[in-house]
This record gives structure tokens, C-alpha cells and sequence, in this order.
């Protein structure tokens, strides 16, 4: 019983009132504040950080790269990451209930839903991958040193095989240097072991079983961790968020102690001052910042609305957004100074070694790791350190497809029932996951990654923007916000709102239609036919929004088109705080029987001032959400 009454205090509830307590428990809050700042951090920080961002850097200027990165991290990474937390916050709803403030743009929320899916489809796989280089690092010699073993060609050029001729050891740095590609032994690994690679994207070959079972093996641990929503994932985040720190310093410290980090950290940092006026920089810059806080996903939206209604959302937005960013800036100094001592040891440029994306992190990186003694345990905690980093983004992403159905349909029997929902999404989960596993399931991934998160992420983007500032009102949403914190947005985010964030994103999908190139892999061009269905999946997240705009028109009242606007755009009658004792001024309901039969609340967090009359009165719940690039890869 003491039990119970604790875990009440913990969700808000006030001692005596069990009913509000049940709710409160059933729904799912975070045990307290860290919870959330943990599971937004492990959202924002994952695999781009590590394999995207020092590539970036070091490609667009070094150093200078940090000037136009901080810009856009100030002027629209911070804004709207406290829009969406702001919006969850203060509705209590995740990526779909929250558009009741203006119920036409609910496409939005659906198109967040499908970006979710995809990404959570191809990123789990990646996982799966880190999770088989983890369980191979478990042995006296990782099986990419040598170029001994039968997978190896004639080709293979290993720095450590012991076969070579003396002759063929003094050559290798002509052949790193020379126009011929060098093969190493952790490259034919990759292409010739674990994925058996196949020769075009069409022809998928079989199911690699090793990637199959290990891909099994993360949606098994994303489930567990999930299993009772935001109890659960708010306890795992402990130590999901914060160890990658552990191994980073682990791996920063071993790495700068190496001779030649300090080149390949210099090759990070120098900056080339002239490539600031570069506008593929600035393009750069902005696109890494949007997608790296994993905006417009609909994951910062849903755990938002777990917090309580009068959490300093703003403060949490800042702090979050700038530990994403040093996360960045500090992964750079890890990667590049292990690339700096291999460069050293091969006697080449680093820039022979630099590679970013799965060529980072499953081919040099690996390869760089075998120099070192005990290689093995720096591969152990390498890859341990991409698993943690990959599932900190996964939980929010399973979560917020969670989240939007229960949402969505809202009845107490699919709350109740709500770990079977997460059950069903994580085995449909698998099974789209399956045709990624096999022989061809590469380029299928980067696919995905390249088309089904990229430009329509900023379309979404823009369309939010505009819908609260524009079509609600930025003088509601200022009130709003001003109701929730106790003081109103500051000037400098009310202009980055209204003016500048929308005209950055608007200068991103710019960027990103002029500098589109047809995507490749290593030698492999993509095919007319594989690109126009990367297009299809990019566009079935942005055609949600037209489609369901058509027909919440068509099912609004009045007589004349502009009268099926003005009703399909107007906040319905239940947008607002989700808690009785937090609907005062306009949001404050009449108490008469035909008013209280339209409230469709559910209570979150029952507190102490509650009166014994608002305990009894029928409101019910309809939200049974819970919270959910990296980012991109």
C-alpha cells in the first residue's frame, strides 16, 4: 500500500484520490524531470552525431564549419525544438491530438507518423548491424585484421598481415597514395562477409540469418525497454543516455594519447576561412542542425506531452539542443584522432582514411581499432556505444507510432491494452525490417535514409510553423505559452517563430532540390526505377497532408467554401490543457451538462488543489499517448 501511495505522489496524484491516481498511472508520466531531459537527449544524440557531423566539419571548412553551425543552431535548432515541446506540453497530446488547434492540419501529424515508420524501420537494422560487430569483437583477434581468411580477394592489403612480402609492406603507402582504391580487410569484411553484397539493388539474394537474429535481438530489447511505455524507457535512460559519455571519454582519452591524433584533430578543427562564403556550407550546416534534433519526426511532441503543464519546457529546449550539439563537437575529437594515428601509421593524408556513414563506422573506424592493443576491447566499447546511441533514438521513435494510435483511437480498453499495441508495432516492426537483412539490404537502407527523411521532414517542418503562427494565431499560442510558464516566449523566439526559422527551412528545401544529386553507393548508381520509389516514400508523408486538408473541408459545416475553411481551421472544442484545474481564462469550461459533455480530457497528473467536485464530474480521457538524425544517419 505504501508503495502505491508513493508511486501516486510521484505522478502528482493527491493522497485519497485513487480514481485520479488510476488514471494518472495508466496513462503513463515520467517519474520525474530527468527522465525526460535523459530520453530527449538520447533522442537527439544518436548514430549522426558519431558518423555525420565530424565528416561534415572537416569537409565544409574545419573550424570555420562551427560559425554557420552555432548560427543555426541559434536562430533555428533551438526555436523550433521549444515549438515542439511547447505544443506537446501544453496540450498533453502527442503527434496527432495535438491538432485540435487547428483540426485541417492534421495531415501534419500523419505524415510525422510515416516519417517515424520509415526511419524506425532501417534504423533498427543499423543496430542490428552494431549488435553483430559487437558479439564478433568477442574473441583474441577481431576477423578484419588479416587478409588470411577465405572471404579475402588477391586485392586485400592488410597493415598487420603477417603473409605479406617485406616488399609488399614498404609498397602500401605508394598504393594508398596511388589513383588505385586500397582494399582493406575490414572492407571486404563488410562487403564480402556480413553483407555478402550483391550486385544490384533489385536483386536481393538471401536473408543474411546473422543480421536476421540480431535484428530479432534489437526489436526484442526496444520492446522490453518499452513494455510499460514511459515507465519503463524513463528508468532505461539512466543509463542508455548517459554511458555513451563513459565510452566517448574512454575512447578520447585512448585516442589523443596516439601518435598522430593531433594531426587528424588538427585536420578536424583548422579552419579554412575561405569556404565560409560557400553556400553548400551554410546549407550543410542548417541541414545537420534540423536533422540531427530530429525535428518534425513527431518524437519531441509526444514526450513533451508527458511533462507537467507548468514545466520550464524552454529551459529544458536550450539545455537539450546545446548537449546535442558538444556531443557533436566532441564525437569529431574521438573520431579523428584514432583517423589521425591511422593515417600516421599508413603514412598517408587523413583525408585518405576520413569516410562518414556506415563506411565510418563499420569499415575505417574498425580498421583503425585493429592498430591499437587490445583491439578487441576498444571494439567492444565502440560498437556498445553505437548500440546505446541507435536505441535512445529507437524508444522515442516506436514510441510516438504508439502514442498516435492509441491516441488516435482513445478508449479505455486500448490503454489498458496498450502493451500489446507496442507488441504488434515492434513485430511489423521486424517483419519490414526482414527484406533489409538481405544481400541487397544496404542499399535499400540508404535509400530510406537518403529519400524517406529528407526533404519532406522540411516540408512538415515549414507547415507546422505556419499552421500555429499563422493559422491559430501567434498571439494565441504566445497566451498559450504565457498560461503554461508563467511568462511569455521571448522576443528573440517570437521573431525566430513567425520570421526567421520558417525562412531558414524554406532556404533549407531550396538547398536541398539544387544540390540533389541521384544517389550512389560507393561504385554502385542507383537505378531510374529504385530512385522514383525513393521519391513515392518521401512523397506518402507529405501527401497525408493535402489529402486529409481535402477532406476535413469536405466534412466541415457551411454553406460556401470559405465557411468549410474557417470551420476546419478553427481550434476545436477540446484543444487546450488536458486538466481541469489548468482550463482557466478562454479555455475555462461553462459548468452546465452541454458544456461538460464536450470536454474529452483525460486527467494526467490529478494535484493537490484539485477540488472533490471536479474528481467527480464526467470528463474522460481520450489520450492514452505516450512519449516517443541523427536524427538522421
Amino acid at each position: 500500500m505504501a508503495d502505491k501511495c508513493s508511486e501516486g505522489l510521484l505522478n502528482g496524484a493527491v493522497p485519497g484520490e485513487q480514481g485520479k491516481q488510476e488514471k494518472s498511472v495508466k496513462r503513463g508520466n515520467w517519474g520525474n524531470q530527468i527522465e525526460f531531459v535523459l530520453t530527449s537527449v538520447g533522442y537527439a544524440v544518436g548514430l549522426g552525431n558519431v558518423w555525420r557531423f565530424p565528416y561534415l566539419c572537416y569537409r565544409n571548412g574545419g573550424g570555420a564549419f562551427m560559425f554557420p553551425y552555432f548560427i543555426m543552431l541559434v536562430f533555428c535548432g533551438i526555436p523550433l525544438f521549444f515549438m515542439e515541446l511547447s505544443f506537446g506540453q501544453f496540450a498533453s497530446q502527442g503527434c496527432l491530438g495535438v491538432w485540435r488547434v487547428s483540426p485541417m492540419f492534421k495531415g501534419v501529424g500523419y505524415g510525422m507518423m510515416v516519417v517515424s515508420t520509415y526511419i524506425g524501420i532501417y534504423y533498427n537494422v543499423v543496430i542490428c548491424i552494431a549488435f553483430y560487430y559487437f558479439f564478433v569483437s568477442m574473441t583474441r583477434v577481431l576477423p578484419w585484421t588479416y587478409c588470411s581468411n577465405p572471404w579475402n580477394t588477391p586485392d586485400c592489403v592488410g597493415v598487420l598481415d603477417g603473409n605479406l612480402s617485406s616488399r609488399a609492406a614498404l609498397n602500401i603507402t605508394q598504393l594508398l597514395n596511388s589513383t588505385q582504391k586500397r582494399t582493406s580487410p575490414s572492407e571486404e569484411y563488410w562487403r564480402r562477409y556480413v553483407l555478402n553484397l550483391s550486385d544490384d539493388i533489385g536483386n536481393l539474394g538471401e536473408v543474411r540469418l546473422p543480421l536476421l537474429g540480431c535484428l530479432g535481438v534489437s526489436w526484442v530489447v526496444v520492446f522490453l525497454c518499452l513494455i510499460k511505455g514511459v515507465k519503463s524507457s524513463g528508468k532505461v535512460v539512466y543509463f542508455t543516455a548517459t554511458f555513451p559519455y563513459v565510452v566517448l571519454t574512454i575512447l578520447f582519452v585512448r585516442g589523443i594519447t596516439l601518435e598522430g591524433a593531433v594531426t587528424g584533430i588538427m585536420y578536424y578543427l583548422t579552419p579554412q576561412w575561405d569556404k565560409i562564403l560557400n553556400a553548400k556550407v551554410w546549407g550543410d550546416a542548417a541541414s545537420q542542425i534540423f536533422y540531427s534534433l530530429g525535428c518534425a519526426w513527431g518524437g519531441l511532441i509526444t514526450m513533451a506531452s508527458y511533462n507537467k503543464f507548468n514545466n520550464n519546457c524552454y529551459r529544458d529546449s536550450i539545455i537539450i539542443s546545446i548537449t546535442n550539439c558538444a556531443t557533436s563537437v566532441y564525437a569529431g575529437f574521438v573520431i579523428f584522432s584514432i583517423l589521425g594515428f591511422m593515417a600516421n601509421h599508413l603514412g598517408v593524408d587523413v583525408s585518405k582514411v576520413a569516410d562518414h556513414g556506415p563506411g565510418l563506422a563499420f569499415v575505417a573506424y574498425p580498421e583503425a581499432l585493429t592498430l591499437l592493443p587490445i583491439s578487441p576491447l576498444w571494439s567492444i566499447l565502440f560498437f556498445f556505444m553505437l548500440i546505446l546511441l541507435g536505441l535512445g533514438t529507437q524508444f522515442c521513435l516506436l514510441e510516438t507510432l504508439v502514442t498516435a494510435i492509441v491516441d488516435e483511437v482513445g478508449n479505455e480498453w486500448i490503454i489498458r491494452k496498450k502493451t500489446f499495441v507496442t507488441l504488434g508495432v515492434a513485430v511489423a516492426g521486424f517483419l519490414l525490417g526482414v527484406p533489409l537483412t538481405t544481400q541487397a539490404g544496404i542499399y535499400w537502407l540508404l535509400l530510406m535514409d537518403n529519400y524517406a527523411a529528407s526533404f519532406s521532414l522540411v516540408v512538415i517542418s515549414c507547415i507546422m510553423c505556419v499552421a500555429i503562427m499563422y493559422i491559430y494565431g501567434h498571439r494565441n499560442y504566445f497566451k498559450d505559452i504565457e498560461m503554461m510558464l508563467g511568462f511569455p516566449p521571448p522576443f528573440f523566439f517570437q521573431i525566430c517563430w513567425r520570421f526567421i526559422s520558417p525562412a531558414i527551412i524554406f532556404f533549407i528545401l531550396v538547398f536541398t532540390v539544387i544540390q540533389y544529386r541521384p544517389i550512389s553507393y560507393n561504385e554502385y548508381v542507383y537505378p531510374t526505377w529504385a530512385i522514383s520509389i525513393g521519391f513515392l516514400m518521401a512523397l506518402s508523408s507529405v501527401i497525408c497532408i493535402p489529402i486529409y486538408a481535402i477532406y476535413k473541408v469536405c466534412r466541415s459545416e457551411g454553406d460556401t467554401l470559405l465557411e468549410r475553411l474557417k470551420n476546419a481551421t478553427k481550434a476545436s472544442k477540446d484543444w487546450g490543457p488536458a486538466l481541469p484545474e489548468h482550463r482557466s481564462g478562454r479555455y475555462a469550461p461553462a459548468f452546465s451538462p452541454s458544456t461538460e459533455s464536450h470536454l474529452e480530457v483525460q486527467p494526467l497528473q490529478p494535484e493537490k488543489g484539485q477540488s472533490e467536485a471536479a474528481a467527480a464530474s464526467p470528463v474522460q480521457g481520450s489520450n492514452g499517448s505516450a512519449h516517443s538524425q541523427d536524427s538522421r544517419l
